[in-house]
């Protein structure tokens, strides 16, 4: 039954206990794994699907990725305010659980290229469809992720009685550590699934492996926690600490505004104008706390190069080398570094650094610390152009906005002369809508569309095929046949039936030797391999001289259309370690330094503005990415570089200035003026305030500090 007095739901004599632990917190702790694992595991491929799938440019892609990661750090301020002033704790998770799991479910369902795939071409012919579902259910995911994020570990903590203060300290470990656990294994499981190849008429990466996992392992999620109902310990809503300090803020600025003539006398603080109607204790703890949140200004600035691991970084790994040894690392994977050093670094930060530089007397306070964890995430990002810039010179050079790209194949067996041709094989950059095409005294018009490669097959009798290809398309292998008949070409990849004088569609082929079977009508068959590096792309033509035998291979024609990648995957770990280390020492001290300076009351609302940094940083990146418009993504890189550290001397004189406070001594002055309110005030103090340690990233770097 509940205690109306405390409003929390008492102990009943069905309660089990567990080696001294209430049996419940175990279907919490599986809740937050599986939730994790659903939730970084989707976030893992997001960018690639928008760029492969949803064929989205790059800046587009890291737009809507910033764009969703925003949105997941805003709404857990209406989840707080849901379950602390309405349906309380429980209903709440369950309620946004089941919007949560409805999201994941759309999402798989969205990346399905089957459904609108009306002519089995294996690409989707309706993609308005895919990507209002893909939009649908990334903003249900993102109300469900963000509105429990502030829940779920505050409502562990209520299962636990008063004496009960070590096991509760104990959960909080296991808790976080399964959040480490269910993000690891997803960034690793995730962009395996995503690697395979599914599909019913036509084979395509799995995309819908890849978010269907997360949807199960998110369905698993909410019926673990749904199972443990009858053992939970249930609080009920109460006032929102959030709101109430809001409407503090609110008076005091209305009551100030209404006196601002010189007539009155001015008060030491501008929130002393609040006096009138709030309790005095209750205005000391606003001022301790707003003065934390005057810190927090710069630091989205932070947040907008750390979340950028997962978008501008994941794009850059897709451009790079990912054979390490014979074991191909995909570019999603390469996001699994971050929590692998975290794991290592926290501890030897902790037990290593620290310690060293406490011995050579230096005071390096929390304040410090985190600028020199800002100055570091901007070393990443130098780290991460100079690495662009080396990519940049291996890269292929397409087309701008301006201009389009056409590339001449000859199915003759004989040289054709064609006017604008280059070397065979090369692209030839036009500005222009329209060329004309001299070949062999004869002249022909082609269309060219500015932005966009194409490729013109030509025999003696003009342009037999102009096949428009976006540039941001090509990988793998695809087959032109000039030979006489119909071919159908299998092993590697099913390309099917190719035409006489006509292209096969690029099969996305891994890394290595690949070997096609070539097939014709009469069964006849001619194997032809070739060994494909990382991120390269062929064209291969079936001469019309082809013919089926033992060396039938030795007539088909290679055309490179991308070089291989040759610059290596590993040349990103130096970007990622200085990125780890400086979130170690930036995250992990703001959240302890933050709740050392607030009152232990009020930890909730630091908890919402530091998640509200998270999500301004990722408005951040929008923001710059479009106004920059810088045409080299170095240039970028360098920029938000440049930022962070203008940002970072901004910190270290707001730092500078600061005084640090001991919040329980500043309320026990409080509470000793006014005894008759010290009981009423001690109820405030309560444990609900454990959500403030729901935070994302910091969840992480916290646990292996506990």
């Amino acid at each position: 039954f509940v205690d109306k007095e405390q409003g929390r739901t008492k102990k009943s004599k069905s309660k089990v206990d567990c080696c001294g632990y209430p049996l419940s917190i175990f279907f919490i702790v599986v809740n937050e794994f599986c939730e994790r694992f659903s939730y970084y595991g989707m976030r893992a491929v997001l960018v690639l699907y928008f760029r492969y799938f949803l064929r989205w440019d790059d800046d587009l892609a890291t737009t809507i990725y910033h764009t969703f990661v925003a949105l997941c750090y805003l709404t857990p301020i209406l989840g707080a305010i849901v379950a602390d002033s309405w349906l309380g704790k429980f209903k709440t998770i369950v309620y946004l659980s089941i919007v949560y799991t409805i999201g994941q479910v759309v999402m798989a369902v969205g990346a399905i290229h089957d459904i609108t795939d009306t002519n089995q071409d294996g690409t989707p012919d309706n993609m308005t469809f895919h990507v209002s579902l893909s939009m649908v259910g990334l903003f249900l995911i993102a109300v469900g992720t963000g509105g429990i994020k502030p829940c779920v570990a505050a409502f562990g903590g209520d299962q636990f009685e008063d004496h009960q203060e070590k096991q509760r300290s104990t959960f909080f470990s296991i808790f976080y550590l399964s959040i480490n656990a269910g993000s690891l294994l997803s960034t690793i499981i995730t962009p395996i699934l995503r690697a395979q190849e599914c599909g019913i008429n036509s084979q395509q990466k799995c995309y819908p492996l890849a978010f269907g996992v997360p949807a199960a392992l998110m369905a698993v999620a909410l019926i673990v926690f749904i199972a443990g109902s009858s053992m939970y310990t249930k609080a009920a809503p109460k006032h929102n600490v959030m709101l109430q300090v809001c409407k503090c803020i609110g008076f005091a600025i209305k009551n100030r505004f209404k006196h601002r003539s010189s007539a009155y006398p001015k008060r030491e603080h501008w929130m002393d104008w609040a006096n009138e109607k709030y309790d005095k204790l209750l205005i000391a703890q606003v001022k301790m706390v707003l003065k934390v949140l005057f810190l927090y200004i710069p630091l989205p600035m932070f947040w907008a190069l750390f979340d950028q691991q997962g978008s501008r970084w994941t794009l850059q790994a897709t451009t790079m080398n990912g054979d390490f040894g014979g074991f191909v690392v995909q570019p999603d994977q390469m996001q699994t570094v971050n929590p692998i050093l975290i794991l290592v670094m926290v501890p030897i930060v902790d037990s290593v650094v620290y310690p060293l530089i406490k011995k050579c007397g230096l005071n390096f306070t929390p304040l410090k610390r985190m600028t020199v964890g800002m100055f570091l995430a901007g070393l990443a990002f130098v780290a991460a152009a100079l690495v662009q810039i080396q990519i940049d010179d291996t890269l292929p050079k397409f087309p701008s906005h301006s201009e389009a790209q056409v590339k001449f194949l000859n199915m003759e067996n004989n040289p054709l002369s064609v006017s604008l041709k280059p070397d065979q094989g090369n692209y030839l950059n036009l500005n222009t809508e329209t060329a004309t095409v001299a070949m062999n005294g004869s002249e022909f018009m082609l269309s060219l569309i500015k932005g966009r490669r194409q490729t013109v097959l030509l025999d003696s009798t003009g342009i037999l095929e102009n096949i428009d290809e976006s540039a941001y398309c090509l990988s793998g292998c695809r087959f032109v046949n000039g030979f006489g008949t119909v071919l159908n070409v299998t092993g590697a990849k099913d390309l099917g039936a190719i035409t006489p004088k006509n292209f096969s569609d690029y099969g996305l082929v891994p890394q290595g030797k690949a070997t096609f079977t070539i097939l014709n009508g009469e069964g006849q068959t001619c194997n032809y391999s070739i060994t494909l590096g990382f991120g390269s792309s062929y064209t291969l033509i079936i001469p019309s001289i082809f013919s089926f035998g033992p060396d039938c291979w030795t007539t088909i024609q290679q055309v490179e259309d991308i070089k291989p990648n040759t610059i290596h995957m590993a040349w990103q770990i130096p970007q990622y370690f200085l990125m780890t280390v400086g979130e170690v020492v930036f995250s992990v001290t703001g959240l302890e330094f933050s709740y050392s300076q607030a009152p232990s009351n009020m930890k909730s609302v630091l908890q919402a503005g530091w998640l509200f940094t998270v999500a301004v940083g990722n408005i951040i990146v929008l923001i710059v990415a479009e106004a920059g418009q810088l045409p080299e993504q170095w240039a970028e890189y360098v920029l938000f570089a440049s930022l962070l550290v203008c940002v970072c001397i901004i910190f270290s004189i707001m730092a500078y200035f600061y005084t640090y406070i001991d919040p329980a001594e500043i309320e026990a002055k409080f509470t000793e003026q006014n005894p008759e309110d010290k009981e009423e005030k001690k109820k405030g103090l309560e444990l609900g305030n454990m959500s403030s340690l729901a935070a994302e990233k910091p969840e992480q770097t916290k646990q292996t500090k506990i």
